[in-house]
């Protein structure tokens, strides 16, 4: 079989271009420490290190969504600190302004205080997150959730809360909506609220209050009447007396599983109305606390009404500090979540990365003694190429 000059020399320049590439192939795996470079090295591997870089991706997004919710409750956890703060000077305010020792005029200055610090929470309730977004805005973060309208402070946010995806299947509220921490606040006991009338000129105020058998308690609207400055009897909504009894000093009155405790001396026309407990949002406790506060205690009814009014505040002060507490115990909970999600999501990520680079990255060793073998192979065939080159009678004439 006669075999061609010019087909023996392009067979040998084809053999020399494929060493060269394979050489140059192993030079770049070797340089990007890669093995998979494109699908075509290794279609398998391409396929799972896609699926596994995918997975990474979210895994990362998932991060971006927990440090955002991280964020905005670390900032909401400040937020509800600074709030009870504010109740508690409130408080301090009210149980010295409770004293005999204070008369009108220091209760006068008292009230700017409290004024001042209702201004101090509303700014409070208006904190933003390090983006820029409303803390307590429900979905409407963009818009200011409180605002003032004369005396009152209104909410103008939504009841929404927005829920971060840290995990395929998991979420995480970042926040709370002003309406469940400013405005939710259970008045009373939770099950119902005593308020003495404001006509009552006894001495007579409310100590405590408390169900003790919650199966024997009938919701409904009911009057404790003192028929005498001894004696008391508890009508319903349709006047029918329910309970009666005696009243010595400091007295307790039971009905239908309630128990309230009186403190002071009553007179006869007294009466203390026992209605079923609602929710009312702090401002308006705090702005009732000042209109007491601004009352006259000249007389000695004026008295009794202020120390009924300062006490019930008091009363509603420390349940609204207990709500705060209980959110506060909410963020704490969410926040332990999202660390425990964050140290799970690293563990994940480390044994990602860890079989994508089993799949990946180029065995230095192996590599670099293909190389070696390469580099030799394309060495000998360009060496032989020459030799065949000058096989020409041309070379001999």
């Amino acid at each position: 079989m006669r075999v061609s000059f010019i087909g023996a020399h392009q067979r040998m320049v084809d053999a020399i271009m494929t060493q060269q590439a394979t050489l140059a192939k192993t030079q770049q795996q070797v340089a990007l420490g890669q093995r998979v470079i494109t699908p075509s090295d290794d279609p398998v591997a391409a396929v799972r290190i896609l699926g596994l870089e995918k997975t990474l991706a979210e895994s990362a997004q998932y991060g971006r969504n927990a440090d955002i919710a991280t964020s905005r409750l670390q900032f909401e956890e400040q937020a509800l600190a600074d709030a009870g703060n504010v109740l508690d000077r409130v408080r301090e305010l009210l149980i010295e302004a409770n004293s005999a020792a204070v008369d009108d005029k220091g209760r006068s200055m008292i009230a700017a205080e409290v004024e001042a610090r209702i201004a101090e929470l509303e700014a409070i309730a208006n904190r933003r997150d390090a983006g820029g977004e409303y803390l307590f805005a429900g979905f409407s973060t963009l818009s200011q959730p409180f605002v003032r309208s004369g005396a009152s402070v209104l909410y103008q946010g939504d009841q929404g809360v927005r829920l971060q995806q840290v995990g395929p299947s998991q979420t995480v509220a970042d926040g709370h909506s002003g309406a469940e921490v400013f405005g939710r606040i259970m008045t009373g006991n939770g099950t119902f609220v005593v308020a003495a009338d404001p006509a009552n000129t006894g001495s007579a105020t409310l100590s405590t209050d408390s169900v003790t058998n919650a199966a024997a308690w009938v919701p409904g609207d009911y009057r404790i009447v003192f028929t005498s400055a001894t004696a008391w009897e508890v009508r319903d909504a349709a006047s029918a007396v329910v309970a009666s009894g005696a009243y010595e000093g400091s007295g307790t009155i039971e009905f239908n599983g309630a128990r309230i405790v009186l403190a002071g001396q009553p007179v006869a026309g007294d009466a203390f109305d026992v209605r079923p407990a609602g929710n009312e949002d702090i401002f308006t406790t705090l702005q009732d606390a000042v209109t007491a506060l601004r009352s006259s205690t000249a007389t000695p009814a004026g008295r009794v009404q202020f120390n009924a009014a300062a006490a019930a505040a008091i009363r509603q002060l420390e349940t609204a500090g207990d709500h705060f507490l209980n959110v506060r115990a909410d963020v704490g909970a969410r926040l332990a979540v999202l660390d425990a999600v964050a140290d799970t999501r690293a563990d994940l990520e480390v044994e990602l990365e860890t079989e994508v680079g089993k799949l990946r990255d180029v065995d230095y060793a192996e590599a670099v003694s293909r190389m070696t073998r390469q580099y030799t192979a394309l060495q000998a065939a360009q060496q032989s190429y020459v030799r065949y080159s000058q096989l020409s009678l041309f070379d001999y004439l």
